[in-house]
């Protein structure tokens, strides 16, 4: 399985400007139900990912006001990103070698097209194992 196959589906790539404020951010995560964002530029680039532990850990733990701050004073710019052709394993190696939960996905040709957390992985290969148990149970108990 490629990682386009993992993204492919999505009917929105979630992300936040660089220069909208924390609290927009806390509000956009929280409404949308994810963890992490790609932080685009007023020409739309990707320069950064907020995550929901940039805003604890920069903001919330430094006592600092969040409609005051902009979101590119606490994203994160080491960005490590995957090619929407690379393989899972290809993500898991890079979310262990970086020790990150969340990969950017862009493509060359077309830009940010995303992001792939670990959770997503997780689902992937717990079913996949669920479908081999399940050949598995078939093949040693058959039904009549």
């Amino acid at each position: 399985m490629k990682v386009l196959d993992l993204i492919g589906a999505r009917a929105e790539v979630f992300s936040i400007r660089a220069g909208a404020t924390v609290h927009e951010a806390a509000q956009y995560l929280r409404d949308r139900q994810v963890r992490a964002v790609g932080v685009l530029d007023e020409n739309g680039t990707l320069v950064g990912v907020l995550s929901q532990s940039d805003i604890s850990d920069k903001v919330a733990a430094e006592n600092k006001c969040p409609a005051w701050m902009r979101v590119s004073e606490i994203m994160s710019t080491n960005l490590v990103t995957i090619a929407p052709e690379a393989s899972l394993e290809d993500c898991l190696r890079l979310m262990e070698k970086h020790r990150i939960f969340h990969l950017l996905v862009v493509d060359p040709n077309a830009g940010f097209r995303g992001l792939v957390s670990a959770k997503d992985l997780l689902k992937v290969i717990a079913s996949d194992h669920k479908e081999r148990a399940d050949m598995l149970e078939s093949y040693m108990f058959p039904q009549h």
